[in-house]
Formats: C-alpha cells, sequence, structure tokens
C-alpha cells in the first residue's frame, strides 16, 4: 500500500510539472521576457519551493532530536545541488539520446547558461570552504552566509538585464500550445496565467510533500541513517519537478529553458539555503557532506567546461551521471 501512495504522488507530481510549464510559457510570453529568465528565475525558483521546505521545516519547526533535524537540514540543502547537477542532467540526456543521438548537439543559450554556472560555482565553494571555518569564529561564517546571499541578488539582477537583449536576439519565451484553463473556457489573460501557476505550484508543492512523506516512511524498511536519506533520497523526490519540467522542455527542443530551469535552480539552492545551513547548523565536513560537495563542483565545473570548449553534446551529460554513481559508491562504502 505505501509504494501504491508513492506512485500516486509520483503521478501527481507529473501532471502538476505539466500544468506549470504551460502557464509558465505564457507568462514568459504575455511580458515578453527571454527564455533564459523564464528558465533560470521563475522556473528555477518555483519548482524549487518543494525541496527549499524541507531543510528550513527540518531547521526550524522538525522533530525533539536536534541532531536528527540538523542531519536532515543539511543532507536536503546540499543534495539538492547534488542531483540537479549530476542526475537531472544525466535524465535529460536521455530523454533525447533517441532523437539526437549519443553525438548530438544540446544548445542553450550560452551566455545564460555560463554565467548561471559562474554563479553557482563561485557560492558553492564558499560553502565548502565554511566547512573549515572553526566555530570558534562564528562572525566568519555569518560574513560568508551574507556573501552568498548577495551573490544571488546580483545574479537576479544581471540575469534580468541581459533579457532584453536576448529577447531581440530572438530567445524570447514562446509559448507552443494552449492554456490548459483556456482549453475550459477562461479567457487567455494574465489572471487566468496567475491561477493556473499557482495550482500547479499547490500541485507540485503537494505531490513533492506526499512523495517526501512517503519515502520517509519506507526509509525505516530499508534501514537508512536520516543524514543519508536526505542527502540521496529526498532530494530525487523533490528535485522531481525540475527533472520532470527540464525534461518536457528539451524534448521540444527548447534547450534554453531546460538547462536555464536546472542551472537556475542550483544558483538558487547553492547561495540562500547553504547560508541558513552555515548560520544555524554544525555544517561539518563529514564524509557524506564532503564528498556530496565536492562531486557537485566537478559536475559544475564540467558542464561548463564543455559548454565552453566544443559546445555540448547528449554523451557530455553522461559524465555527470558518472558523478552520481561515483558519490553513490563512496557515501554507501
Amino acid at each position: 500500500m505505501l509504494f501504491l501512495e508513492i506512485t500516486g504522488y509520483l503521478i501527481l507530481i507529473l501532471i502538476a510539472a505539466e500544468v506549470f510549464v504551460n502557464a509558465l510559457e505564457h507568462l514568459g510570453e504575455k511580458l515578453k521576457i527571454s527564455e533564459g529568465v523564464t528558465g533560470s528565475i521563475f522556473a528555477a525558483v518555483g519548482t524549487a519551493l518543494p525541496e527549499t521546505l524541507v531543510p528550513l521545516l527540518a531547521i526550524f519547526a522538525g522533530t525533539g532530536n536536534s541532531k536528527v533535524n540538523e542531519e536532515i537540514g543539511v543532507g536536503a540543502i546540499l543534495g539538492a545541488p547534488l542531483m540537479l547537477s549530476t542526475l537531472s542532467l544525466f535524465l535529460m540526456s536521455l530523454a533525447v539520446l533517441k532523437k539526437r543521438g549519443r553525438e548530438g548537439h544540446l544548445t542553450p543559450e550560452r551566455t545564460g547558461l555560463k554565467r548561471d554556472l559562474d554563479f553557482f560555482l563561485m557560492a558553492f565553494s564558499l560553502s565548502l570552504v565554511a566547512m573549515f571555518v572553526p566555530h570558534t569564529q562564528p562572525w566568519v561564517r555569518v560574513v560568508i552566509a551574507f556573501i552568498m546571499v548577495m551573490v544571488y541578488f546580483i545574479y537576479i539582477m544581471m540575469t534580468l538585464r541581459a533579457s532584453s537583449k536576448l529577447v531581440a536576439d530572438g530567445h524570447a519565451t514562446a509559448a507552443d500550445a494552449p492554456m490548459w484553463l483556456s482549453r475550459l473556457g477562461l479567457p487567455e489573460n494574465m489572471p487566468v496565467i496567475i491561477l493556473q501557476l499557482a495550482s500547479g505550484l499547490a500541485l507540485l508543492v503537494l505531490g513533492a510533500k506526499g512523495f517526501i512523506h512517503g519515502v520517509e516512511q519506507a526509509a525505516p524498511i530499508l534501514g537508512i541513517s536520516a543524514l543519508v536519506l536526505s542527502l540521496m533520497i529526498v532530494p530525487i523526490a523533490t528535485e522531481l519537478p525540475e527533472k520532470v519540467n527540464s525534461i518536457l522542455w528539451i524534448r521540444k527542443h527548447k534547450d534554453t529553458l531546460a538547462f536555464g530551469n536546472i542551472s537556475g535552480a542550483m544558483v538558487f539552492q547553492g547561495t540562500l539555503l547553504p547560508a541558513i545551513g552555515i548560520s544555524l547548523t554544525p555544517w561539518m565536513p563529514v564524509k557524506e557532506v564532503l564528498t556530496g560537495v565536492v562531486i557537485t563542483l566537478l559536475a559544475a565545473f564540467w558542464l561548463r567546461w564543455k559548454l565552453l570548449h566544443g559546445g555540448l553534446r547528449v554523451w557530455h551529460l553522461w559524465i555527470n551521471g558518472a558523478l552520481y554513481v561515483t558519490y553513490l559508491v563512496i557515501a554507501l562504502a
């Protein structure tokens, strides 16, 4: 019965993602903004809400066991970028393997993806440094956390500033299907777009929370600790919105939206959430955590390297998948 419940919530996430993506394309088209902004900010932050709630709830309103709360919080914070930079990109490559082939080109808008990866690598490297700051110097951790928050706000300003030029260059967001609610007879205007966005997002959060609850109930059966659960299993559930949205987009040859959805979420989750973890948890370099951070940085650097040296091909994302397998082997050893 438990596994049927998990499957039901998974189906709900898939449907909600389609509703959300459909409305988001119409919102971007209505506002005349670039695909980069739609993917990197709107979609990334919107679909990142389910996994954002997990560490915040764990830290501020978790169980009576503070150690477990901290483990879940740290694991969920660092596990999300790990999943996005490795497993999510690998799944995207599988989604287009049949149509584009192993050597097929992936064509996201380069300047936007490079900007996302640069900001992520900068901020997430600070989260690695913070692990080695002694607890006797809390002010250093506060300064690092503050810098990471500022990095995200600078990133938003730069992304928005680049939007108008990208639209002029032909990278405007364009919806290729009618809105779901308009098919029911509702007008295709801003209030209806917002209504469909809110509905899709609410279903995403509901599905993700239900999926997490089911997985957490299954964890004792599997004999998994809270830290390993939050680093590996919970992010798989909460990252499903990003995976599904990006797969839907890349199959429609909307590579900029697909990559921006993932890379934008990486920036969001590599700045604001680690800043909270650095400030409010022990944030120590235990094996599972340290390995996850290093693997994530390697995966992001590899993506940036191939983007700027010859362009991205489908098989390049298989390296990201291999890095995830490497993490599993090290963490479970």
